[in-house]
């Protein structure tokens, strides 16, 4: 695994403190005063720091926070699973959409609050430079606007409503709240710098792994302007998905169950994907480390047997939360490859039962032997990356926005986007009709997180509601839940012109 991250993350610590629970602020050491000139070292420690906060998806700020899991668990994909439903309480009130100002995910918008504030120190020294090359400081300054647009984009998705800021706060520390739409036209603008004038390469090479790139923006805006439903821009991003898979700089995997093994991480199909190791989380320091918790949490209790869907019998036992629903499981064809890559079933006698056992667990980020040597914090350091896009999405967000959105192609058809996705996973031709290609997106990217937000968009939020007494699972949508409640604590925080508004509903 490339270990570019991890070196400017150790010059991050030097030149910047650590979180604390002012996530707002970064305070900079004396050698770097915030709003002071900036040299290469500087920016490259800022932008370590800026970058650092991908690896934190999966537990900090004392709470386990990963964006897949928990899209997934507001969709029809899995069930919360654990100990119990009061196992990590606030997860399962979110999958039944029963959230409210004192249960909501404070951990994940500590995380990309300070995502947002580490960006824009980052841009701040940039426009402060001193004797930086004139391309690699449109570099730095380009990965920095692509990671504030990413982190802000999941407080967008969660919150809608939020603060947001873009210069250093002072005393007393508090932002003026932007509408949902408000918030989505500065991302646009945040992505558009990234992509524009070719400030960043299209694909990274092996020295840089884990670095942003050309590709990621544009992957990065197809999923905003998408979920925005904003027509004005599909064409714009058609074109450049265009671009992403005529380019001879990505190729699909032909074995998809690849993908998802170490030596998969960083692959020809990959386009931006975090970097974790194997080292430095620790219980008692939720802001520290490189591990990712992921793969014990989603992993089955007590597992002791063979894997029954694959040959694979390298998986080690977790907490066995996220089972995955038997309905899931079912929506792959017979002789469908990633079945297996994304789901495990085991031998009954093999793990210990939990809260909403169905038999069916996530496989993609499972826990395996050997990607893990942290002998004191097991749990919370295995090395597995989260593959954020992937190139299969750039052919399926293409071949929905032509046959779905009506866009017109110059290079590519929709049937050949699908024909693509299927041949990989050795299947046969199907008509790229609607329904079709929002199956093909469920099988291809089932434990990604990405069923909940394509149902919200779509307007299919109808298949949420349900009552289904053998899983616990009571739960009713409507437009209100689109979006989280806001912490009671971070509204009162607040006061006057910046009186944080709690979101509908709630």
């Amino acid at each position: 695994m490339n270990k570019y991250i991890k070196a400017i993350f150790f010059a991050a610590l030097i030149g910047l403190t650590a979180c604390s629970d002012d996530f707002l602020t970064v305070e900079a050491t004396d050698s770097q005063e915030a709003g002071g000139t900036a040299t290469e070292d500087d920016l490259l420690s800022y932008l370590g720091s800026s970058y650092q906060l991908l690896l934190f998806d999966s537990y900090a700020d004392y709470q386990y926070n990963s964006v897949p899991l928990m899209s997934d668990l507001l969709s029809d994909d899995i069930y919360k699973g654990g100990g119990s439903a009061g196992d990590q309480q606030v997860l399962y009130n979110m999958s039944q959409y029963n959230l409210n100002a004192d249960l909501t995910p404070t951990g994940l918008w500590s995380i990309y609050y300070s995502g947002l504030s580490r960006c824009n120190e980052t841009i701040a020294a940039c426009e402060n430079s001193v004797d930086v090359d004139e391309a690699d400081l449109l570099q730095y300054s380009a990965e920095a606007h692509f990671l504030r647009a990413y982190y802000v984009h999941w407080l967008w998705k969660f919150w809608g409503n939020i603060p947001y800021f873009e210069e250093e706060l002072e005393d007393p520390f508090m932002a003026p709240q932007y509408t949902a739409d408000e918030i989505y036209a500065e991302l646009i603008e945040d992505v558009d710098y990234a992509i524009a004038d070719d400030k960043l390469p299209m694909q990274t090479t092996a020295a840089n792994d884990g670095r942003a790139s050309q590709a990621a923006a544009m992957m990065l805006k197809a999923r905003i302007v998408m979920y925005q439903q904003d027509e004005t821009k599909y064409a714009e991003v058609l074109a450049d998905m265009e671009e992403i898979i005529n380019s001879s700089e990505f190729s699909l995997v032909d074995d998809f169950a690849s993908i998802w093994l170490s030596d998969g991480e960083f692959g020809s199909g990959s386009i931006f994907e975090s970097n974790q190791l194997s080292e430095g989380k620790d219980w008692g320091a939720a802001w520290s480390g490189y591990g990712t918790n992921l793969p014990a949490f989603i992993s089955p209790s007590e597992l002791s047997g063979d894997d029954l869907l694959s040959d694979v019998t390298d998986y080690e036992g977790g907490w066995g939360f996220a089972p995955v629903r038997a309905a899931t499981a079912a929506i792959f064809e017979d002789g469908d490859e990633r079945l297996a890559a994304s789901i495990n079933q085991f031998e009954d006698d093999a793990y210990s039962a939990r809260f909403q056992n169905t038999g069916y667990f996530l496989a993609k980020y499972a826990a395996r032997e050997g990607y893990n040597d942290d002998p004191n914090n097991t749990s919370l350091n295995y090395d597995n990356n989260t593959r954020i896009f992937r190139l299969s999405e750039a052919y399926l967000n293409a071949a929905e926005l032509i046959v779905m959105d009506g866009q017109s192609p110059t290079s590519v058809s929709a049937q050949s986007c699908l024909d693509a996705i299927r041949t990989r996973a050795g299947m046969t031709s199907i008509d790229a009709t609607t329904d079709n290609i929002k199956l093909e997106r469920r099988r291809e990217f089932v434990g990604e997180g990405m069923r909940f937000w394509d149902l919200v968009r779509w307007g299919d939020t109808d298949l949420l509601t349900e009552s289904i007494s053998d899983y616990s699972s009571e739960r009713t949508w409507d437009d209100t839940r689109k979006y989280f409640p806001i912490s009671q604590d971070e509204i009162d925080k607040t006061s006057g012109d910046y009186l944080l508004v709690q979101n509908d509903g709630y």
